[in-house]
């Protein structure tokens, strides 16, 4: 998931989101060691990357931090000029 669409949700929305995430990893996990299936490594990675993306939003809504990305790369996607 887009970082874009996460900061559209509400806090209630991405907790849910969260929990979500981290109980079809859990599961994921477990379920494919159980039934001899292979692990497939990308899509473990991408569930962890959606969780800290979830979290890292959580966190800025936390303490008020301005959403987006913040720093030199940032300005110049903008255009802004310092």
């Amino acid at each position: 998931m887009k970082p874009r669409e996460l900061r559209e949700k509400s806090s209630e929305e991405l907790a849910e989101n969260l929990n979500e995430a981290k109980k079809r990893l859990f599961f994921q996990i477990k379920m494919q060691r159980v039934t001899g299936e292979g692990v497939k490594p990308h899509e473990i990675r991408q569930l962890r990357r959606d969780i800290a993306r979830i979290k890292t939003i959580l966190r800025e809504r936390e303490l008020g931090a301005p959403a987006g990305p913040a720093g030199p790369a940032a300005k110049e996607q903008t255009g802004a000029k310092s």
